[in-house]
């Protein structure tokens, strides 16, 4: 048995097909309300808050992948995540089992500064703390060694179905509405992006591979490093759009946030953007030389073609 804590998100959904696609796994998806992937999997209602009910939730599982999301809210993440995750190394100790979490880059320097496995954690701001503390709970159990412990760590996203970024939210879901695509601050810096179905696939790759284990493995990326003035152009070709957007300047986010929320939980990771990311995935394409990684045309087209059929599907009911 292999079971997903936090089952409802895009990547804890892309694990499952993945799980079940590629080695026949078993599975337990559980989250709060969760909902099949695959015909086969096994549901279970679990609040990750309690405990008992995450104990449960394990009981009988040989890898216990930890992919729980929580809305971008930083007294939220405070309160919540730490619990959660406590809850479910405590809940995977008892069982016995394998413990994968996936990680974001939130704790890192936000800088221009080369990403790889072994960087300083120097968080800024609430949410960047939160991951610190985290990062370094999975870290302080793989180093008690009573449990076989990987941590999979992604840049940021994009990818279909819901996924949950900024790219997604400011660039392809605008082109989908017919409005022009939003750049947080600078076209001009560099990114790395994964497309979020690779990064399933590599985190469920890392915890079918029994070697990976007391590692930080940096989930693959493309090996082009491309703007976000060379990504909004690709995709607006992709959608069949003249290339063009707007740049967000810092000083309309902060006007922004004194009216929505939405700008003010952005605020905090603004530096990231105004520097070039380089994050460094070379450990686990050396490790995993035949992993495919998704091209960003691929992936742009990948989503425009699920928009479009989506969209011809509203239009028959």
């Amino acid at each position: 048995m292999q079971t997903i804590l936090g089952a409802s998100g895009q990547i804890a959904r892309e694990l499952a097909r993945e799980l079940t696609h590629s080695y026949s796994a078993e599975l337990r998806l559980v989250s709060r309300n969760p909902h099949k992937v695959t015909k086969s999997d096994t549901l279970m209602s679990a609040d990750l808050l309690d405990g008992s009910q995450t104990l449960d939730a394990v009981k009988g599982s040989r890898i216990v992948y930890f992919a729980a999301g929580l809305p971008p809210d930083s007294s939220l993440w405070e309160e919540q995540f730490p619990v959660m995750l406590q809850n479910a190394l405590n809940a995977t100790r008892q069982a016995g089992a394998h413990f994968v979490y996936f990680d974001n880059t939130y704790m890192y320097p936000q800088d221009g500064r080369l990403q790889m496995e072994d960087m300083p954690f120097q968080p800024s701001g609430r949410k960047g703390r939160v991951r610190a503390k985290m990062a370094n709970m999975v870290l302080e159990e793989m180093l008690r060694g009573d449990i076989p412990v990987l941590i999979g760590r992604a840049p940021e996203f994009y990818g279909p179905g819901k996924t949950q970024s900024f790219t997604n939210a400011l660039v392809l879901d605008r082109l989908k509405a017919g409005k022009k695509p939003l750049v947080p601050l600078r076209d001009d810096s560099l990114r790395t992006l994964i497309w979020t179905p690779d990064a399933s696939r590599a985190l469920a790759l890392l915890g079918n591979t029994p070697e990976a284990y007391g590692q930080t493995w940096h989930l693959p990326c493309c090996e082009e490093r491309i703007t976000y003035a060379q990504f909004v152009s690709l995709a607006c070709s992709v959608f069949g759009k003249e290339p063009s957007w707007s740049v967000l300047r810092k000083y309309s986010l902060y006007i922004a946030g004194i009216f929505s929320k939405g700008p003010r939980e952005l605020r905090e990771l603004l530096p990231r953007y105004e520097a070039d990311n380089f994050f460094d995935s070379s450990k686990f394409k050396m490790r995993f030389p035949d992993f495919r990684i998704t091209s960003y045309r691929q992936g742009l087209e990948s989503i425009y073609a699920e928009w479009k059929a989506t969209s011809a599907l509203k239009k028959d009911n």
